[in-house]
């Protein structure tokens, strides 16, 4: 059986075997998936992934807390790193949303609690093709409009829906991909999914 996407590519085939559809680890983690889904935008995946190393060292490995702190020079030290995708609207929403993080930690409400599981699991068949696959969902356009109001800049439906894959809290790897069981696995051992929604 074959992957739902990377095959051939050493890079996108270990991100689809380890990471796509798997749960995030931390808030760290989570706001790295953030703020490389928001670069995306215009571009393909691909690209993301192969300047990730990159992204990490400019943004302090996505340390919410440090990137909070980062300034008008900072803007300046990133526009002229040729490593990363140098925009400047996606470079400032990208501290502002590390901004809004410490405001919702603050509140008492860690980034991972905007990422609840989804009540719809067990009803969800899992996708035959990418055809089956839907760019939005009505969760992905309300928590949208969700974390616009808490201040988070450059994240609509079809980024946030995108974001919601990756991290797990949807699992759209195709029925025959040979890695369906073992991030549903995961997303069941992270609570995203309950015991008796997997699939026999």
């Amino acid at each position: 059986m074959s992957r739902c996407f990377g095959d051939g590519d050493p890079l996108y085939e270990r991100y689809h075997d380890t990471e796509w559809g798997f749960p995030a680890a931390d808030e760290r983690a989570l706001f790295e998936l953030l703020s490389l889904e928001a670069f995306q935008a215009g571009l393909s995946w691909r690209t993301i992934l192969g300047k990730r190393e990159a992204f990490r060292s400019a943004f302090a490995n996505f340390d919410a807390d440090a990137v909070a702190r980062f300034g008008p020079a900072d803007v300046e030290r990133l526009l002229g790193n040729a490593g990363i995708v140098r925009n400047r609207s996606k470079i400032e929403a990208t501290i502002g949303n590390a901004r809004a993080i410490l405001q919702l930690r603050a509140a008492g409400r860690p980034l991972l609690s905007l990422f609840p599981p989804d009540p719809q699991a067990s009803r969800r068949k899992p996708p035959e093709a990418w055809s089956d696959v839907p760019p939005t969902t009505p969760e992905a356009e309300a928590l949208a409009r969700e974390l616009k109001g808490l201040g988070f800049r450059f994240l609509g439906p079809t980024t946030l829906y995108a974001l919601m894959q990756a991290c797990g809290v949807v699992d759209d790897h195709l029925s025959t991909c040979p890695v369906r069981p073992a991030a549903e696995r995961a997303r069941r051992a992270a609570g995203l999914i309950h015991a008796t929604e997997l699939p026999s």
